[in-house]
């Protein structure tokens, strides 16, 4: 049993510990987020942004995208 696991790490073929950096990675960034985003400074700012105005002018175009890769 553990041969298999050094010949496996040793050949490059173990791709589990490569997704559990990624994984690990990803939620990194959104703990580091959500830590960012719960600063009152920066809520003000993102209010004062505009992020759903931005988001309703968005979404006629991405509902005619959607039906242009419909057709």
């Amino acid at each position: 049993m553990a041969m298999d696991l050094i010949e496996s790490t040793a050949n490059g073929t173990d791709s589990g510990k490569d997704t559990l950096y990624m994984l690990g990675g990803v939620a990194l960034m959104v703990f580091g987020a959500g830590l960012i985003l719960s600063n009152p400074a920066i809520r003000r700012y993102m209010s004062n942004f505009g992020v759903g105005n931005f988001a309703t002018a968005v979404i006629p175009d991405v509902e005619r995208y959607f039906k242009l890769r419909a057709m």
